[in-house]
This record gives C-alpha cells, structure tokens and sequence, in this order.
C-alpha cells in the first residue's frame, strides 16, 4: 500500500500550500487512516491562519497532532473523519473521528481515534471536536431544568451549545447573532433567533461565543441578578472591552471561562477525554446537526478556502473538505 499522502501547511500567515508526506509504516498499536472529511473550525482557524495567536499562548494552543509552530509554518486543524485502512482487527475498515490536521492519510496511535456510531453520517461526524466543546461547557455551566437561557453567538460552538440546550426540559433557548441569516439555522436547531437589538432580557445563563467585546458586553447586560456568562470565546490577540459600572456589580453579575483544553472540573474525575468525545459522537445521531455544514470543497482547494473564510467572502458555519476515494 502507498505511504504518499498530502497535508494543508499554512507556509506563513494568510498564505497556505499542499505538501506532499511519506507516511511512516504503522507499528503494532498504530492505525493509517485514509481520511474522507476533514472539517475547518472556522473561529480558530481563520485565525490562526490570519497570525492571530499570542505569543503567550502558543503552547496551549497546540493542536493534538500539529507540526510546526506559530506563527508558522504549521500544520494545524482537529476535525477529520476516514477509514482505517491498516490496524487492529477491531478498528479495520471502520470509519473513525480523529483530532487531526487537514491530511489525506495519516499515521497515529489507534488509543487516537474514536469509531463513528452507526446512524452518524461520515460528513456529520467531522462535527465531533466542536459537539465536545459544547459537552465541556455544559458540564462547566450546569444549567437547571426551566432555565432561560441565551447563547450569543451563532457559530460553530454556540449553535452546538444551543443544540444540546434545546433537549433540556423546561430551558427555553434564544441565539442572538448579528448575521439574520442564522434564524435558519436556529429553526433547524429547534431553539429561537434573535438578532442582537431584539434579544430578550433577564436571562439565568448566558453563553458567549461571538469572540468580540459587543457580544460579551450584551451577554452581560442580558443577565437576571446573580447570573452568569459563559464565556467560550476565542479573542487571540484581541483586546477586549467592558463596561462594568453598571449592572455587574450591583447585580453581582458573573463571567466564567470554559476551555475544552481540560475536561471540565464537574466530571473530570469520572470522565475521560475519551469518554467526552465518544459523549459527542453518540450525540451526532441527531440530523439537526447538519443546519452546521454549510459549504463543501475539495482538498486541492484549501489554499484559496482559507484565506476566503478568513476574510469573510466565504460565508460559513463549519466547511466541509473532501478527499478523493
């Protein structure tokens, strides 16, 4: 069987190439997987790729299977689905979600990849690392039946918030977002829509995921007394913004972090980051989840995705990338 393969690099900032890749023999305990989808985390890779990553931030911002460093050249991503097609018995020909970079075959540990359930579409399960960020987060905010609850936000991660939101009993769930195009998207999800100038006030939970100081000041300002904003943004180098004379202190108002980086504190003793991801496959079973894949392109074309994403000419929840059989 080949070992060639080809990996996306972004060479320097704003400008990324196909590599070629001889791919190592797998040892007893390893998989090659031959990938069918990889899928582009539009929040963290675009910004990745425009150079946005601090400088104090590098290390924990490493991708499980990155190569290369920030602010480049580097190999980077986490969403990529294929087929094993060397490995344990109990793994071969079986399709399998992997944290790995955008590559049309690859070499890792088999203890690395997670077998797709059946009744998750191949395409649907590059969804998986952005549904466990969603997990890890509502482990971390520990919302109550009949909560009312606002996700701002309508990307990646705050429709997969509000998707597992919406199956919570009682909790009526609002995602606010800017873009009115997103009021489908929340429909397919089952949850409300409103844009940021009609979002409803008095809200026990906030989650923030539109990475910019508007949305997290109206997250705040959302907000019953004592209620709290979960904030799952990304700013990289970013400053960001408040006003905290009014509401916050008074209201003794909360801001709470949540990172996927570490299984949340809530079950970190009785939970693995295996058992997280597993979590998020099984969750994929629900086609609501395909309102998020909203564009489709070839490997070969990476090159010019990226910089489109990057510059907002390419409109998208998560891009779904193809690979050849």
């Amino acid at each position: 069987m080949t070992r060639d393969a080809h990996a996306f690099w972004l060479r320097s900032p704003g400008a990324g190439e196909i590599r070629p890749v001889t791919l190592p023999d797998p040892g007893a305990q390893d998989v090659l997987v031959r990938t069918r989808f990889s899928g582009i985390s539009r929040g963290t890779e675009t910004l990745v790729f425009a150079g946005g990553v601090p400088t104090s931030q590098y290390a924990a911002m490493r991708a499980p299977f990155q190569e290369g460093d920030f602010p480049g050249p580097v190999k980077y991503g986490y969403l990529n689905v294929g087929v094993v097609q060397e490995g344990p018995a109990r793994l071969l020909g079986r399709t399998v979600f992997c944290l790995y970079p955008h590559q049309s075959a690859y070499v890792v540990p088999a203890s690395a990849v997670v077998a797709v359930p059946d009744g998750v579409p191949p395409a649907r399960a590059v969804l998986a690392g952005t549904v466990e960020t969603a997990v890890n987060a509502l482990w971390d905010a520990a919302p109550l039946v009949g909560d009312r609850i606002t996700v701002v936000g309508a990307g990646m991660v705050g429709c997969c918030v509000a998707a597992l939101l919406a199956r919570f009993p009682g909790v009526r769930v609002e995602l606010v977002d800017a873009d009115p195009s997103r009021a489908g998207v929340a429909s397919a999800l089952g949850v409300e829509f409103a844009l940021p100038a009609d979002a409803t006030a008095g809200r026990d939970l906030v989650v923030h995921a539109s990475a910019s100081s508007a949305g997290l000041q109206q997250s705040l300002d959302l907000l019953v007394a004592e209620g709290t904003v979960l904030d799952l943004s990304w700013y990289g180098d970013r400053v960001v913004n408040l006003s905290l004379g009014g509401a916050f202190h008074s209201g003794r108002l909360t801001i709470r972090s949540s990172q996927v980086g570490l299984v949340s504190p809530a079950r970190r003793a009785s939970r693995t980051y295996a058992d997280r991801l597993a979590l998020a496959l099984d969750l994929l079973r629900d086609p609501a989840f395909d309102a998020l894949l909203t564009g489709t392109s070839r490997f070969d074309e990476l090159p010019d995705v990226l910089p489109r994403l990057t510059a907002g000419t390419l409109p998208a929840l998560c891009h779904l990338i193809t690979y050849g059989e």
